[in-house]
């Protein structure tokens, strides 16, 4: 069984999507269409932006997904190859459920644009800058980050954000209990902790505001008809029906990203193969958590054409 995988924020740089849309009429027609979304040359901050600009969560989460559905766009029309018919199921991770959902016709283009434009500008909202913080935890599995985020704490909010693979756990929350967590790893047997360059702190508590904002925005755009199942972050479970999954897309917000027991999850329903369109970063921690699968990384119009010739 096969899986198609959509990354999430951090996988954006200055130049994605430029030679793409350079060799593809079909990307540069996506790229229009989500500028045109959100009245914006979100396209051009792509392409020549300063990293400040691209990496604010209101640009880097419309673009990161535009990039990633250009990318499917090229592999659909200009190769032949439907997502529907060489897929068994989607995922993403964090906003790249979104791009999923779009992958397999939930939302329109236009609309995955303009609701990841609302979430980034919410979630940037819900908490005033400096009030919150991130930080990747390397070589710690999710007892250990467990055991950290409470020592840690002490009445603040430190949260895990993301169980990405078994090696990386992210947490949230206020910026100081962060900051303390930071400086005891070593005293939880775990190799390394790194505040993470974000304006914000995702998938904790503190981003309710942001959940509210979305269930209010879902609420006005549902996801339509899936054309395959996708696996939620926040249960890592399959879901077909649109109704569970709006709902799924608003307790996200503040959720955890459950990454890696989504990749234990679809390897146990036979899933062998996993392809990730539009970034590098999902197939090193889907290699890291699931033994004896194939994974390929597609950006490039080679690695389009290549992967067509493989599946198609």
């Amino acid at each position: 069984m096969r899986a198609f995988v959509f990354p999430g924020q951090g996988s954006q740089k200055v130049g994605m999507g430029a030679d793409l849309a350079q060799a593809s009429a079909f990307a540069r027609e996506v790229f229009e269409e989500v500028d045109e979304a959100l009245s914006q040359n979100l396209s051009k901050i792509m392409r020549e932006g300063s990293e400040e600009e691209l990496t604010l969560t209101e640009n880097a989460q419309p673009a990161i997904m535009a990039n990633a559905i250009a990318t499917l766009r090229v592999l659909e029309k200009e190769c032949g190859v439907l997502l529907a018919d060489k897929g068994d199921c989607v995922a993403g991770h964090s906003l790249g459920e979104y791009t999923a959902l779009c992958a397999v016709g939930a939302f329109s283009l236009s609309d995955t644009a303009r609701l990841l434009k609302l979430r980034g500008q919410a979630m940037q909202a819900a908490v005033p800058v400096g009030e919150g913080a991130m930080a990747a935890l390397l070589g710690a599995d999710i007892e250990k980050a467990t055991a950290l985020a409470e020592a840690a704490a002490e009445g603040q909010l430190c949260q895990i954000a993301n169980d990405n693979d078994p090696g990386q756990v992210v947490l949230s929350g206020h910026r100081e209990a962060i900051e303390r967590a930071v400086a005891m790893v070593k005293d939880h047997g775990i190799k390394r902790g790194v505040l993470l360059p974000v304006s914000a702190p995702f998938h904790c508590e503190l981003m309710k505001p942001a959940a509210d904002a979305m269930a209010e925005a879902l609420e006005k755009t549902p996801p339509q008809p899936l054309r395959l199942p996708v696996y939620s972050n926040v249960t890592a479970t399959l879901t077909s029906d649109p109704a569970i999954e709006r709902d799924l897309l608003v307790e996200q917000v503040c959720g955890r990203v459950r990454w890696r027991e989504s990749v234990i999850a679809m390897q146990a329903a036979d899933v062998n193969e996993f392809i990730e369109l539009g970034g590098k970063v999902l197939g090193p921690m889907i290699g890291r958590t699931a033994k004896d699968v194939t994974i390929t990384s597609v950006v490039t119009m080679e690695q389009i054409e290549a992967l067509a010739k493989e599946i198609g």
